[in-house]
């Protein structure tokens, strides 16, 4: 059984008289530097000139190129998305890098496939927070916060460990529970949700939104039930806190029997080696490539795709629907 870190376990000595520096000022950038800020540390931020370069700017930071916060930071927070690390790495990252820094991704992709290979005489760490960054934010503020999973990619200095639950605990997150993983197991666990668990999910509402209108039922009723009125919501907030199957006592008989008996009937074995497939293409690498041609290739399909999403019938529900949704 894996330990779970909290408060009482973790020091901030190993970030005291550091530099910290946030690379991007986005989503979880902007949570986390401020976060940590709030910690009592010293934070910089590398952003290039957009919107987000003056957001820092207004929120009170020392705000620089990625070349100078490589340069002037004892630890670099890479908090830009998976797509263009290994260039902004390559460019303005690589050649500034000196010995005895730490990497911390907020994510494992970059690093497990491969796209970033940072120098042996550095060390690498994950502090990858389990929420977006506006509720890692909304969290700390409130005194709250949320869980998080830390890795250790490289250990040069022999104090990685001890500087990935630092940084965790500076963002708010040994509050509610860090977990220990590796690179491998992050990436493993998120693109596996996003390739077999939400696809199904999300197959099996639209599947049954198109049945029941199919059978006379008003679109409007059927989105409503089935994922509109925020109701789906509340049943995985009540999964997360009680437990899968407990939370069901939160639901009448008559649905705890109709949900418990119809499962049963479900093609499981079907649906299991389909995730099986997918986890072997996460492992293999076979994804990270297809990825990499689908960027190469200006996100050609993937345009395709949300062009189809959005021409289901069910976009014009919602739009009927918006006044009444919470």
């Amino acid at each position: 059984m894996r330990k779970i870190f909290f408060d009482k376990d973790v020091s901030l000595t190993a970030l005291k008289k550091k530099i910290i520096g946030v690379i991007g000022y986005g989503n979880q950038g902007r949570a986390q530097a401020l976060n940590i800020r709030e910690s009592g540390l010293q934070v910089i931020v590398g952003n290039r000139k957009d919107k987000y370069f003056k957001e820092a700017q207004q929120d009170g930071f020392s705000v620089l190129n990625i070349s100078q916060v490589t340069q002037k930071a004892d630890i670099l927070i890479i908090g830009i998305p998976d797509e263009i690390q290994e260039q902004v790495y390559k460019k303005h990252i690589q050649p500034h890098i000196h010995s005895g820094q730490v990497l911390d991704f907020a994510s494992s992709y970059g690093f497990r496939f491969k796209c970033i290979q940072p120098p042996k005489n550095v060390d690498v760490v994950m502090m990858s927070p389990r929420a977006m960054g506006i509720t890692v934010r909304e969290n700390f503020v409130l005194g709250k916060g949320v869980p998080a999973f830390i890795a250790v990619g490289q250990d040069f200095s022999g104090k990685a460990k001890s500087i990935a639950l630092a940084l965790a605990k500076s963002v708010g997150c040994t509050r509610v529970g860090v977990l220990e993983c590796t690179f491998e197991n992050e990436s493993d666990v998120n693109l596996f949700g996003e390739q077999a668990l939400w696809p199904i999910l999300h197959q099996a509402i639209l599947m049954s939104y198109e049945v029941l209108v199919e059978q006379g039922v008003p679109p409007e009723l059927a989105a409503f039930e089935l994922y509109a009125s925020g109701e789906a919501g509340d049943i995985f907030r009540q999964m997360a806190t009680e437990g899968m199957f407990r939370q069901m006592r939160h639901h009448s008989p008559t649905s705890q029997y109709g949900s418990l008996s119809r499962y049963e009937t479900l093609p499981a074995q079907e649906l299991k080696k389909r995730m099986q497939r997918v986890l072997k293409g996460i492992r293999s690498g076979n994804f990270a490539k297809e990825w990499a041609r689908e960027q190469a290739n200006r996100y050609s399909f993937l345009k395709k795709l949300r062009q189809k999403g959005l021409r289901h019938p069910i976009n014009q529900t919602e739009k009927r629907l918006r006044p009444l949704t919470p």
